[in-house]
């Protein structure tokens, strides 16, 4: 007879598994189960499971009251896995019905079992109690306020913590008086400031938190409690909806700077043209209620919803990288949602899948959603497919609570649960703050042309304050003057900073933070062109190149590599530098000097070309070795990862990693130029336009590999005309290098210089092993950046036709003038695109008096490339004769033989202005 035969088929082999865990080793088992197993006294159990005599459980009474039990067990796991399908967490709607229910008659009981006592009680904390008891506790801890998503997660030991939580105080806030109070005092603020703006401010948008306003409590409790756990630094991301608020009453932002920003004000700084309101950037310091002080940061950001989420994350790891290494958890990212946007943008899933990745991660963030239950005017039936707008939480199995925004005290628990999960486990955790847009999606929109039946419940419906101080006021903490008052005073204290504001006749906009960026100034165009010392001396460079040219010798490796790596002190010694020294170099300079670097990007610890090999592995066991970081003792740091297959994301991040480390050199590269389409918002939104909307610099650098070698039409373009277009005044670098001291002395440029500006570079792939892609250890020692390379072989007197252009075209062109031993022809190169070198451009036109044939050159289709820049900022460039293949709509060709084939005919036509191909 089989040990297990007195179970039914309601036991699962699951339950009779930890039965038999249980006699073999009762501590073995988590102490809820422990402690159930021990209700039962079946046998001996200290003579193990193999001596279990069957006849002990063939009365018929202890087999049905065993099955009963593993009855109430399953119940008990229903409440834990489905509970949040029946909760009390919506305000303003009905909740979808879900079936089937946690009504006890699907798990095998009935009414006549509620008094029946269990031993199951264990499992949640309360002891054996009656089956009423264990579902009144249930329904408190699964059912109420507040619904928890957390039975995939699949760590035993944060599901163990989690249920233990749970079971504290049946999961309800337990708030003393005064607590209740402050929440209350900062629900009035909330619920006072929008009121305030929405009678000074008729129908000027200000996307208010009316129906979410106890995310203020919220975000208050999580900065008091952050502190207890040393917490030094908040970063915080969030979309226009309730940011003023925010702004106000957390980030300590003056309501007259607010008013002044309402009143539209012109700003004091004549360059800048600044954002909307509820865009805007803000940090300041705060100390807490225990007297600690935290840096709070809410990062700038667009409307494009969702962006600034990677900017939030890549800000955070700098932080920790740079001031909290040995505890990066000091540093918590705070990144707050709507629900159609975190629903519906692919963006929030690159970010989740980045929150585990060494290269990545920020030891966890809290994301918070203020689900309207609406987007714009779209339901959310039509928003999702997914039962919630936070089901992308199970991509990383991290726990979600769903949770009334009419129940402050709710919420806030919710919070505090969120930040002690953070603060134990170091991965994210999601809060689903449910509640309603008072309004429509600004404050002159009718929502009830799309959801009348919605709004009228919503126009009917007290604000969170209101309900919260009748709950305060039946408790016996408050009377009913209480709340009258509190909204007397801080409304009068708005009044004398609308007053305040009113005297002022320019608004102010603070820069955001200011203490990363005081030893750096801002420039305008004519400063970005000065020449800045890059020197660095041979003898130091020997030093350098020294190290990256020698592995380990107890470790065994590829012998392709070792060949590889010792052939960097061959080049050094031979005086012939390749693309891939220049970046050593380059790196390990600045490094010595006291920078950091950072790279990242897809496939960046080798190259995508097989050029850089900044990471080696150890054959046989993949360690990796970084020679990088043993340059000398006191040297920079330098990071280099291999990112997930993200560039929207990643972009992001390494954003606003330079965005918080001046002083760290932060590169991106494509695997293929044109792969940054991904990430077009971010281009559009802050490395082009940030410095104009929020007064911010950024020194982020992009490697992007440009040019046409036959591989198809996504493998050639980097498509450096839309970068060009994005040009204007002062705002960002762009740069095509063609040899390896240039972009050695441009990646040293971008950090010795007092300002930082986004840089982009069109790198090469062709020239990476070209045998006349070399620079001398005198150019990389003494040189400087030059963004015009004068042809050194031509005589000035004998050119007929000059030759501009930029990148790789050169040394096609240089291979064709050979071959045709043409002395009239002189190829000069324009190595920085914006800001254009004019001055050296009608210097090298000036220079050559006998060249009647100026001729613009490049690779790339007409309507693509870099001629329509030249066109709008050279004059002379209207009088230029036009080198290029015709207008297409692909940037080129799929067929290796059509290709080759359209570009011998360029450089055809360059050579020989009659065999015209472009009409």
């Amino acid at each position: 007879m089989d040990k297990y035969s007195f179970l039914n088929a309601a036991h699962t082999a699951y339950f009779a598994e930890l039965y038999d865990q249980y006699l073999k080793n009762p501590d073995s088992v988590e102490p809820s189960w422990r402690a159930f197993f021990q209700g039962y006294d079946f046998g001996n159990e200290s003579s193990g499971a193999n001596d279990i005599n069957p006849e002990d459980f063939s009365c018929d009474h202890v087999s049905e009251s065993l099955t009963k039990e593993f009855q109430v067990v399953k119940l008990i796991d229903g409440y834990r896995t489905r509970g949040h399908l029946f909760t009390k967490t919506n305000p303003v709607r009905a909740r979808r019905k879900y079936a089937p229910t946690l009504e006890i008659e699907n798990f095998g009981l009935s009414e006549s079992d509620l008094d029946t006592v269990f031993n199951a009680g264990e499992i949640i904390g309360i002891g054996t109690k009656t089956l009423r008891e264990i579902r009144t506790h249930l329904e408190a801890i699964y059912c109420n306020s507040i619904g928890v998503e957390y039975m995939y997660i699949r760590k035993p030991e944060e599901l163990s913590w989690l249920q233990e939580k749970l079971n504290v105080n049946d999961n309800q806030p337990q708030f003393s008086a005064e607590q209740k109070k402050y929440i209350l005092n900062k629900l009035n603020q909330a619920v006072s400031f929008e009121n305030f703006l929405h009678t000074k401010y008729v129908g000027q948008k200000r996307f208010s938190l009316e129906g979410g306003e106890s995310l203020i409590p919220a975000l208050d409790a999580l900065i008091e409690k952050a502190s207890e756990y040393d917490v030094k630094e908040f970063v915080m991301g969030m979309a226009h909806r309730g940011r003023l608020n925010t702004l106000t009453n957390i980030f300590g932002k003056s309501a007259k700077d607010i008013f002044s920003e309402f009143d539209g004000k012109d700003y004091e700084q004549e360059v800048f043209d600044g954002d909307v309101k509820y865009h805007l950037g803000w940090t300041s310091d705060r100390v807490t209620e225990a007297g600690k002080k935290i840096n709070l940061n809410i990062a700038p950001n667009p409307s494009h919803l969702e962006t600034v989420g990677a900017v939030v994350e890549g800000i955070t790891r700098a932080k920790q990288d740079d001031k909290y290494a040995d505890n990066p958890s000091q540093v918590l990212p705070i990144v707050v949602h709507g629900d159609a946007a975190i629903a519906g943008q692919g963006l929030v899933y690159e970010i989740v899948q980045m929150s585990q990745l060494d290269g990545y991660k920020t030891n966890g963030t809290i994301h918070i959603v203020v689900n309207n239950q609406i987007g714009f005017t779209t339901n959310y039936l039509d928003a999702r497919s997914s039962t919630y707008c936070t089901d992308i939480a199970k991509v990383t199995l991290s726990p979600v609570l769903h949770v009334n925004a009419d129940d402050a005290e709710a919420v806030v628990h919710a919070a505090l649960f969120a930040l002690h999960f953070r603060m134990k486990f170091k991965r994210d955790v999601f809060i689903d703050m449910l509640g309603y847009r008072k309004y429509g999606h600004n404050e002159g929109d009718e929502p009830k042309f799309t959801q009348p039946l919605l709004y009228k419940a919503i126009s009917k419906h007290k604000n969170p304050r209101d309900i919260y101080a009748d709950k305060l006021i039946a408790e016996g903490i408050i009377d009913a003057d209480y709340v009258s008052k509190l909204e007397k005073e801080y409304k009068n204290s708005l009044e004398e900073k609308l007053e305040d504001s009113r005297k002022e006749t320019k608004t102010v906009i603070t820069p955001f933070m200011q203490n990363e960026w005081e030893d750096y100034t801002t420039v305008e165009e004519d400063k970005m062109n000065k020449a800045i010392d890059t020197t660095y001396s041979k003898e130091a460079l020997a030093k350098i190149t020294k190290v990256l040219s020698s592995l380990p010798k107890d470790k065994k490796f590829i012998r392709k590599i070792s060949r590889l790596i010792e052939s960097r002190q061959n080049m050094f010694d031979e005086n012939k530098l390749d693309w891939a020294m220049a970046e050593h170099l380059a790196y390990g300079s600045l490094l010595e000097e006291g920078y950091d670097v950072r790279i990242s990007g897809q496939d960046v610890e080798r190259g995508t070309f097989s050029h850089r090999h900044a990471v080696v592995k150890v054959e046989d066991s993949e360690e990796e070795i970084i020679l990088h970081n043993s340059i000398s003792d006191n040297q920079g740091k330098f990071y280099i990862y291999n990112s997930l297959l993200s560039e929207y994301g990643v972009v992001g991040f390494d954003y606003g990693y330079a965005m918080a480390s001046p002083k760290t050199l932060t590169i991106w590269e494509a695997q293929f130029g044109d792969f940054s389409n991904g990430a077009q918002i971010m281009l559009d939104q802050y490395i082009s336009a940030a410095e104009d909307k929020w007064k911010l610099q950024n020194g982020l650098v992009m490697l992007l590999p440009h040019g046409y070698e036959g591989q198809g039409a996504e493998h050639s373009s980097a498509r450096m005309e839309r970068y060009l277009q994005m040009c204007a005044k002062d705002n960002m670098f762009v740069a095509d290098c063609t040899t390896p001291a240039n972009i050695y002395h441009l990646l040293r440029k971008q950090m010795k210089a007092n300002f930082r500006k986004p840089l982009i570079v069109f790198t090469p792939k062709s020239l990476l092993r070209h045998p006349l892609v070399v620079s001398t250890v005198d150019e990389f020692a003494n040189g400087s950046f030059q963004m015009v390379i004068d042809d050194a072989q031509a005589k000035a007197d004998k050119v007929k036709t000059l030759v501009l252009l930029t990148g790789k075209f050169y040394y096609d062109l240089l291979e064709e003038r050979e071959k045709l031993e043409r002395e009239d022809v002189a190829l000069v190169r324009v190595e920085q695109l914006f800001p254009l070198p004019i001055e050296e451009i009608r210097e090298v036109l000036s220079k050559y008096k006998n060249a009647d044939d100026i001729v613009w050159a490049q690779e790339e289709p007409r309507n693509m490339g870099a001629y329509s820049h030249m066109l709008m900022h050279l004059d002379e460039a209207k009088t230029f004769r036009v080198a290029s293949r015709r207008p297409y709509g692909a940037p080129a060709a799929g067929s290796s033989v059509r290709s080759k084939k359209r570009h011998q005919e360029v450089i055809d036509y360059v050579f020989d202005k009659t065999k015209n191909n472009q009409r």
